[in-house]
């Protein structure tokens, strides 16, 4: 979720659930009560100007689901109720973009004066554009393979799909050409939980890591994740010289004209129509 994008919020104070949670047994069966605090990040200016419920989340049900989910399930941790709890209420209310949830345990097992633990958690959909590439077998089945497992993911909310180009090979140029496209998604998975699912989808078609740049079956690479600037030993974000790919850029700007380079702060259209003219004209097969 970009930054200043759901700055409306519903609140919940001290909704009281008597559950059983924790790691001894006299928890999970006496159960105790737990008191929970709860943000919702939304967008509640339709309903407001229409008056109209139908336009908003109901914190009436938020509560109401909240209390049953956490009536209905036995958890250890409370660290596992909140985390279960957040994705639960992202799942179900649609309108909820981002959630701060807050589970707080005033009758924890502590032999000491205390007033009470909590957890607390952020949890948000997030904004993700996924580059996608082939240039072996039947390369537009590989994508449309692709795409349709991202669809089946209930983590994975895809939003717009690119038209495919097919462009001549970039590095090791001595390959067929590639057919090339974009995908926008919002996600629940962390970058690298978004990554290892994007090689789990290209193993499933075949690929092979034996050479840089080289031919595969099926490439998935994250672009952009929301604005965030990472870097790992597996994962960059934004993708290294996707700023010189015209093969990115192109189906980009059909999807996200105006996304900025958090680090640059162009435009992907700006992006573009600065590529070299030998990185342009020529570069569609």
């Amino acid at each position: 979720m970009k930054k200043g994008t759901y700055e409306d919020q519903i609140r919940i104070e001290e909704l009281e659930v008597y559950a059983h949670h924790g790691v001894y047994p006299e928890e999970n069966e006496k159960g105790q009560h737990f008191y929970v605090n709860a943000t919702l990040y939304t967008n509640t200016r339709p309903a407001g100007l229409a008056d109209d419920l139908s336009l908003s989340t109901n914190y009436g049900e938020v509560c109401q689901f909240i209390t049953e989910f956490m009536q209905q399930h036995t958890f250890q941790l409370i660290e596992t109720v909140a985390e279960r709890t957040a994705y639960e209420v992202l799942q179900h209310f649609p309108l909820v973009q981002g959630l701060d949830l807050e589970i707080r345990k005033p009758e924890a097992p502590i032999p000491l004066p205390f007033g009470s633990v909590s957890v607390a958690i952020h949890r948000e959909w997030h904004e993700a554009y996924i580059a996608v590439g082939s240039n072996m077998g039947d390369s537009r089945e590989h994508i449309a393979q692709a795409l349709g497992q991202l669809q089946k993911n209930k983590d994975i909310r895809v939003e717009k799909v690119s038209e495919l180009l097919e462009t001549l090979p970039y590095g090791v140029v001595e390959q067929d050409n590639f057919v090339n496209g974009m995908f926008e998604i919002r996600t629940l998975l962390a970058p690298e939980e978004l990554l290892q699912e994007l090689h789990r989808i290209e193993q499933m078609e075949g690929r092979e890591r034996k050479l840089h740049w080289g031919p595969r079956t099926l490439d998935l690479d994250i672009i952009f994740y929301d604005d965030l600037v990472y870097a790992s030993e597996d994962l960059v974000i934004p993708h290294i010289d996707m700023e010189n790919r015209y093969f990115v850029l192109k189906p980009l700007s059909e999807l996200a004209p105006n996304f900025r380079h958090p680090i640059t702060h162009k435009t992907v259209t700006q992006m573009l129509s600065e590529l070299p003219v030998d990185l342009t004209e020529g570069n569609e097969a």
